[in-house]
């Protein structure tokens, strides 16, 4: 494309009522079309028969590899042939052995239902297994070993020894100290004074009870409710006697034959 024309003076401010006078303005040269396009030195027409060439001119590019794009550094178009069909051979076998296994899962169902396992009980084995193989680990094993190490090292540094004996000595202290055995003697004289008071209390609370059913008001009470139940079950018995034997039965015999 042929460059622009540089544009000419600008117009100047005329004398008198404020004219302008025009200055004179370059005539552009016409745009060129790209070689591609055709006629490359002649005006853009829309009607040209031209038109079209460059979308004509154009090659075609196989769509399958736009889509893959360029090939990996240092691989050849054979070996990429042959690493694609090794890769979609490979994801066909997984294919299969997942419509296998479940297979085999359904088939393992059906076995536990029969066997009547439920699947409470397929949890507990498998919570059983995994604590075993936890167990048997060589992490479980190593940090059991760790930590015996550690105890080990613990109870028998300096720091713990001096430690355990300043305990000991405290206890022996204060264990023969005054003051602790005043307090023992004290809650055991409290513990005796406790329970012979309770023992008091009981046999205080016997012997009033011996003197209450001794004394004349409860004999007398007592003597009362003799009577009054001696007086009901007598009158249980004559009432029953008169059921049985109603009064005058005995004088009259019935008559078996009565006169009309």
């Amino acid at each position: 494309m042929a460059p622009l024309a540089s544009p000419g003076p600008v117009p100047a401010h005329g004398a008198g009522h404020g004219s302008w006078k025009a200055a004179e303005c370059p005539v552009l040269p016409p745009l060129p079309i790209d070689a591609r396009g055709g006629n490359s030195g002649g005006d853009i027409n829309l009607n040209s028969p031209n038109k079209g060439l460059l979308a004509d001119a154009m090659t075609d590019v196989p769509v399958d590899n736009a889509a893959r794009g360029a090939a990996p550094e240092g691989l050849t178009l054979a070996e990429e042939e042959e690493l694609r069909a090794e890769l979609a051979k490979v994801e066909e076998e997984i294919g299969t052995l997942r419509q296998v296994l479940a297979a085999k899962e359904r088939h393992c169902g059906e076995l536990k239902r029969k066997l009547g396992l439920t699947p409470l009980d397929g949890l507990k084995q498998n919570l059983s297994k995994s604590w075993h193989d936890v167990q048997v680990s060589n992490a479980y094993v190593k940090t059991s070993e760790k930590l015996g190490e550690w105890n080990d090292k613990v109870t028998q540094s300096d720091l713990y020894l001096s430690a355990s004996s300043t305990l000991e000595d405290w206890n022996e202290k204060l264990t023969q100290s005054e003051a602790y055995k005043k307090t023992q003697e004290t809650l055991s004289q409290a513990g005796q004074k406790t329970s012979a008071a309770l023992s008091n209390v009981g046999s205080v609370i016997s012997r009033k009870l011996g003197d209450m059913r001794n004394s004349a008001t409860f004999k007398s009470f007592e003597d009362r409710v003799g009577t009054i139940k001696s007086r009901v079950v007598g009158s249980r018995e004559n009432s029953t006697d008169g059921l049985h034997s109603p009064s005058g039965a005995g004088d009259k015999p019935p008559q078996d034959n009565a006169p009309f």
